[in-house]
């Protein structure tokens, strides 16, 4: 599945190791926005958790854009 734009910019910023929290604070949302985001992401790239979506973004080059 395609990841939106917002999506790839929260996977951007998790790979940076940027918390929850820190992420809502620089893109100006909530945190359970975040959280949300996230748990698309681990859906659409079939992750279990953070780990799993850092190895699916360099595995699939979803970043080299």
């Amino acid at each position: 599945q395609k990841l939106t734009r917002r999506e790839k910019e929260i996977l951007r910023l998790v790979i940076e190791e940027m918390t929850t929290d820190e992420i809502a604070a620089q893109l100006f949302i909530s945190p359970t926005t975040v959280i949300s985001h996230r748990k698309s992401l681990l859906r659409k790239l079939n992750a279990k958790n953070t780990a799993g979506l850092v190895k699916a973004a360099y595995e699939y080059r979803l970043l080299d854009d």
